[in-house]
């Protein structure tokens, strides 16, 4: 025998009714249907009995909205003559009658509430059974109750008896309505909201069947929160408990309490989703067999949620502070969801949803005014707008590490925890957040403990010019690959050049870009485009600068602070004063986030990665000798008989390789600045100021207009030209090299030999010489293309890899 429920929606429409009846007929077994009230109907039937308790005329439109709403299936499903339509129309006059009465004395009791809101299961279950033409049995004259009325308590010895004696020697299908039952008296009680789930449980656990499935709009349960993590995935199996768990903290599958009859009988529970039938959906069982390769089976949240904490020295020590706190909150029938004390026991907090908070505060004050007057307890704290998250797996069971990691990954993304809690099973960690900080908890847990398949990296780029286009189709090339391979997925999803800006949470186009970027009607701002980073408040987030602009380094800080990494191929900010590139570093070590900007120096070479792995290994820097500019070391190879210095810097212009003033490269300053930062990444406090540059061009030179410079320099390929033919004569050459020792720094032009290490550096090639401590006699060489768009946007993709590893 199985037990088949049918949720709201299940039976709500035409399409679904097929569902319903195709499911129902073809199975080979005796097969007992609980039915739930059509979508909405339940709530709507509240609603009308409220209004109608305080006098208003507005439940008569819900009575038209709960009546057009069974008249239109009706219409649908039957002939205009089918006997359905009598007894659906005696039931609804029912409820007619009984909201008249409601308004014409102006009150509700629970008693009347507990009879009018199970009409909705007592007409969709008379609609279900002559629509697939089987028998219907009324529950409610099964399930015996107390007279609690909105959430009697169920007498399972006389209830298990009637069921039992009921349905001795079933065979076929039956019919029967959820959610309602009644007490001794013959009165219709209700089992709680969600109760036509428990309606299947009890009547499984009763009659020992082989399984129980509910049908509903889901296809089971899922590891997330669909609507907020569209990563989300149906979880195939569970455990009761783990079942529980995730229902207890907002999964809205099942009924919290349909677990435990069928979980004493250890009858398994099949979770199916009317509209893809095929589908395996969720299986939950005594003990789930897929839980060795995911420990963590779910994460779930409720929204929603206030924080009550009590605190006071006074309450150190002293016993039945929790007894007395729950309850003045039991007498106020306020249900308790989270419980977080501290070990010190001076303070206790307790989690409780929103709409209870005026009576909980109230009740909570009263029970302690004694201690409040005399100052043993300090204060009665309220924080509102929050959230509860947690992780539900039974594997988390002896395994360690795991609140470690789980607060580790949350706290580098930015996201405050103000309140943990975790039971000794070991079953689940539950914590509070702000619930505006909910959807990034959520993305960030649900990536982090492998639930989902790729790690997303979350890119905000600044400059689409030649740097930030060749990283673009780098990125636009390698996508798939670094899904396929490396699991990765780098989504971006902002993007801005000096007039336009755009975002999209859920990702950009990279090969449509331009277009996307040139169809924005919103203005590039560098505080508008901080903001939207701010507002977006995604996990796992990255901007990444590829300009060369001053002003944006102003907003490095505000980004860093916002737990947003960044990736910098603009040298501005780690070559300003020493106090800014100090603080970007605190700021990002504090904040658990990365500040890189590896392609300062050499483009895409390892320069700054393999400086700080010797540092970080206890090597110490003693000496940095570098050809740092790929634009002068291209100019001074490629000079010649033939090929006038003049001549020389407008071909390097010409190439890409200098900067469209090229007395930028020329004057030294852009070398000086890398082996600035070079200097500070090696451990030493040193300014801008203290770089020597030594200028192998007159300074009149770098004055006046460009136009002046390219009329000038002609003058001075003449005496360039003298000496390359001495230096040739004594088989040297000339390289534009960067020097830091004893503290000191400067840049310069300097004669090189054959013997020397910098003789042989071809075209625009970099190369660094570290000696150190470790590399004394043999100092440590760096060598390699260090100009260039396509290898400096090597280098930030090679940053942005390094940033997903976080």
């Amino acid at each position: 025998m199985k037990i088949l429920k049918f949720g709201g929606t299940s039976v709500g429409s035409a399409k679904n009714m097929k569902h319903v009846k195709e499911i129902v007929l073809s199975q080979d077994t005796a097969i007992i249907v609980v039915v739930s009230a059509l979508h909405g109907i339940t709530d709507r039937i509240l609603v009308a009995a409220h209004s109608a308790s305080i006098g208003t005329s507005h439940f008569h439109d819900d009575l038209h909205f709960i009546k057009a709403k069974h008249y239109d299936l009706l219409e649908e499903l039957f002939q205009e003559n089918s006997s359905i339509k009598s007894i659906v129309d005696e039931l609804l006059n029912e409820l007619e009658q009984i909201l008249n009465g409601i308004a014409l004395v102006r009150e509700l009791t629970l008693k009347t509430l507990d009879r009018i809101e199970g009409i909705g299961e007592r007409i969709s279950s008379q609609i279900v059974a002559q629509y697939i033409g089987e028998k219907r049995i009324d529950m409610s004259e099964l399930i015996r109750t107390d007279s609690n009325f909105g959430n009697a308590t169920v007498d399972f010895e006389t209830t298990n008896s009637n069921i039992k004696k009921a349905f001795t020697n079933f065979s076929g299908v039956a019919v029967v309505p959820g959610f309602i039952s009644k007490n001794e008296k013959g009165e219709y009680t209700t089992i709680g909201r969600g109760g036509s789930d428990y309606t299947a449980a009890i009547i499984s656990a009763a009659l020992d069947v082989e399984i129980l499935e509910i049908w509903t709009d889901v296809n089971g349960f899922m590891t997330a929160d669909p609507s907020i993590i569209r990563k989300a995935y149906t979880i195939p199996e569970l455990s009761y408990s783990e079942a529980m768990e995730l229902s207890h903290f907002g999964a809205k599958v099942i009924y919290p309490p349909t677990i435990l009859p069928v979980y004493q009988k250890g009858i398994p529970i099949l979770i199916k989703n009317i509209t893809n039938p095929d589908l395996p959906g969720t299986i939950i069982s005594k003990e789930s067999r897929n839980g060795s390769d995911r420990i963590i089976k779910g994460v779930s949240s409720i929204s929603g949620i206030t924080l009550i904490t009590l605190q006071g020295l006074g309450m150190v020590g002293v016993t039945g502070i929790s007894m007395r706190l729950f309850t003045a909150l039991a007498k106020e029938n306020v249900n308790v969801i989270l419980i977080s004390q501290a070990s010190s026991e001076n303070s206790i907090s307790v989690a409780i949803d929103e709409n209870n908070l005026s009576r909980a505060f109230e009740s909570i004050r009263q029970e302690f005014k004694n201690e409040l007057i005399d100052g043993r307890i300090s204060q009665v704290n309220t924080e509102n707008d929050l959230a509860i998250v947690a992780i539900v797996g039974e594997g988390m069971k002896r395994t360690t590490g795991i609140a470690g990691k789980l607060f580790s990954t949350i706290g580098k993304n930015g996201v405050n925890i103000i309140a943990i809690a975790q039971g000794a099973s070991e079953l689940n960690i539950s914590w509070v957040v702000k619930k505006d900080e909910l959807r990034k908890t959520l993305n960030v847990v649900h990536e982090s403990f492998f639930l989902s398949e790729n790690v997303e990296l979350n890119v905000f780029l600044m400059g689409i010019g030649t740097v930030g286009g060749n990283l673009l189709q780098q990125l636009g090339m390698q996508q798939q690959k670094l899904i396929d391979e490396k699991h990765l997925k780098i989504k971006l999803v902002g993007v801005a050049n000096s007039r336009k800006m755009v975002f999209d949470r859920d990702g950009i186009t990279i090969q449509n870009f331009k277009e996307i970027l040139d169809k924005s009607n919103e203005e590039s701002s560098l505080q508008g485009f901080v903001s939207r980073i701010k507002a977006m408040n995604i996990y796992n987030s990255v901007f990444v600068d590829c300009t060369a602009s001053k002003d944006i380094v102003t907003i490095y800080k505000e980004i860093l602070q916002a737990n947003v990494s960044i990736v910098a191929a603009n040298k501005i900010a780690a070559s300003s004063d020493f106090h800014t590139y100090q603080e970007l570093k605190k700021i990002a070590k504090k904040r658990g986030v990365k500040f890189l900007f590896e392609t300062n120096v050499g483009a895409g070479l390892p320069i700054i990665n393999t400086l700080n792995d010797l540092i970080d290994s206890g090597d110490k820097i003693l000496k940095i000798e570098a050809v740092l500019s790929g634009t002068l070391n291209y100019i001074f190879n490629v000079i010649s008989a033939e090929i006038t210095l003049s001549e020389t810097i407008k071909l390097a212009k010409e190439k890409g390789y200098s900067e469209p003033d090229p007395r930028i490269d020329l004057s030294g300053i852009d070398v000086a600045r890398k082996i600035l930062i070079l200097a500070r990444e090696s451990g030493y406090q040193i300014e801008m100021d203290d770089v020597k540059i030594n200028r192998f061009l007159p300074d009149s030179l770098f004055e006046g207009s460009l136009a002046d410079f390219w009329e000038s320099i002609p003058a001075f390929d003449h005496k360039f030209e003298n000496e390359r033919q001495r230096l040739l004569a004594e088989n040297k050459k000339w390289r534009f090299v960067a020097k830091f020792e004893n503290g000191s720094a400067e840049v310069g032009l300097q004669e090189v030999d054959s013997k020397h290490p910098f003789y042989d550096i071809e075209g625009s090639n970099n190369m660094v010489i570290y000696s150190t401590e470790r590399y004394r006699e043999f100092p440590m060489l760096i060598k390699g293309y260090g100009a260039g768009a396509e290898v400096t946007a090597a280098g930030v993709f090679a940053d942005l890899i390094k940033v997903s590893k976080l």
